[in-house]
């Protein structure tokens, strides 16, 4: 029914509507959270016809299925008693100290003390924000950076400030320039957070020179970081480069998870920090959720004790070499003048740059009716930007589901182009509300 012309216009009210009576009560941080126009799309690119070079997830098949049902079998058989109960809230002891072994292999000397297990290392970012962050804080993060890094940032109602990155990383001097700016600004700067190695992403590395540059920054502002950490060890080419931790343990908190060198389904990250932080870590977590899945952790630690866990990261390093292999050449044989991406040496990611005047976001529909899905860059930013990105994920679909994506990619991009030499720019006005994939597009 339309309104009456005489009658003066109704605001809507802020105690509640038919559709949400609680919309007055939320809290301030939650009036952001807004469904996206993305989400639906992903709902169609999730059909099996549609080559999806979206998500972030791991080859899960590629794991020793019969292996993982007899230790979850054993698990429950000789320590069912233990694993079925309630645990610590800052995780099972043996494992905490087997997690130090696995980043010793990146050079980190932990104390497993020092470690607190955490659901995903999505929970450790939710932790470490919770600790430090008060509404209106900066925090710091790389341009373009992780959605969900984002989403968590937010939530806790932090000012988020992108620092410019380039192929080798992100560039000290920018982040030089925003501390002292912040800083006669007044302003309160938390922490920097950064995905060094194979960033999502952006799927570049923080050079040596680089890491070196950016610690001593941060020492010299009194800036803590956070540094996440998932893919370090997904390397398939050159070498490794030194975590920051590694030089710098009273200034870094490390992040890191079994997501990607196990399985995403056990939900088991950590953070390493400075005691004193630990310890508030620690209480969130008892707050948050009382205690982690004991069992869960059980079944990771049998799994690090009993199967040669080295060896099956290297498998998973040779079989996404491939699929990353066949994603640089389906690229670099098929895509248009004016198209450019990285060239990550591990990781899950490509990151492109769509010729100007393409717009990803408004592309992605067309996309998925020619059956392929990708990420648009928006989503990677705390503001407007990135219309001209897609990520791109090689970790999922087999190297013929990559060619075939990138053909239907090409495609729509070559039409895209077309349409804009035509038409003019394809790029739509930015809506309202987060921009942000579904939680399963990691």
């Amino acid at each position: 029914m339309s309104q009456d012309p005489r009658e003066p216009h109704r605001q809507p009210s802020t105690q509640g509507s038919r559709i949400d009576p609680y919309v007055g009560a939320y809290a301030a941080r939650a009036q952001g959270m807004v469904a996206s126009e993305v989400r639906a799309l992903f709902a169609v690119a999730s059909r099996p016809e549609v080559v999806s070079l979206a998500g972030g997830m791991p080859n899960v098949g590629a794991l020793p299925l019969d292996r993982m049902g007899e230790i979850v079998q054993q698990v429950v058989a000789e320590q069912g008693a233990t694993a079925l109960q309630y645990g610590s809230a800052q995780g099972d002891p043996v494992l905490r100290e087997q997690i130090c072994e696995v980043m010793g292999l990146e050079g980190i000397e932990a104390d497993a003390d020092d470690v607190i297990v955490t659901v995903g290392s999505q929970q450790a970012l939710d932790l470490v924000t919770r600790v430090f962050v008060d509404p209106g804080d900066v925090v710091l993060c790389e341009a373009p950076t992780y959605v969900t890094a984002i989403n968590t940032f937010a939530a806790f109602q932090a000012d988020i400030r992108h620092v410019a990155m380039d192929e080798d990383g992100v560039l000290p001097e920018a982040l030089e320039e925003h501390l002292t700016r912040l800083a006669a600004e007044g302003r309160t700067v938390k922490f920097f957070y950064t995905i060094p190695n194979f960033q999502n992403p952006g799927g570049v590395t923080l050079t040596a020179e680089r890491r070196r540059r950016v610690l001593e920054i941060c020492r010299r502002h009194g800036l803590l970081v956070l540094e996440d950490n998932p893919y370090g060890l997904l390397r398939y080419e050159g070498e490794p480069e030194r975590p920051l931790r590694a030089d710098a343990p009273d200034n870094v908190i490390y992040l890191g998870s079994f997501s990607k060198t196990l399985s995403p389904g056990f939900r088991i990250g950590w953070a390493l920090a400075p005691s004193a932080v630990r310890a508030k870590l620690v209480l969130a977590a008892e707050s948050a959720m009382l205690s982690h899945s004991t069992f869960n952790q059980m079944v990771v630690g049998r799994y690090l004790s009993t199967h040669p866990w080295r060896e099956q990261i290297k498998d998973f390093n040779e079989m996404y070499r491939e699929r990353r292999d066949a994603m640089f050449g389906a690229l670099d044989a098929l895509m248009p003048a004016g198209t450019t991406w990285t060239r990550p040496e591990g990781g899950f990611f490509v990151w492109v740059t769509l010729p100007e005047g393409l717009d990803a976001k408004a592309m992605l529909p067309r996309a998925v009716t020619e059956r392929v899905a990708y990420v648009p860059g928006t989503g990677f930013y705390a503001g407007d930007e990135g219309h001209r990105n897609m990520r791109l994920s090689f970790c999922y679909p087999t190297p013929e589901q990559i060619r075939e994506g990138v053909r239907r990619l090409v495609g729509v991009i070559k039409n895209e182009m077309s349409l804009r030499d035509t038409f003019g720019s394809t790029s739509v006005p930015p809506t309202r509300g987060s921009d942000a994939p579904t939680p399963d597009i990691p």
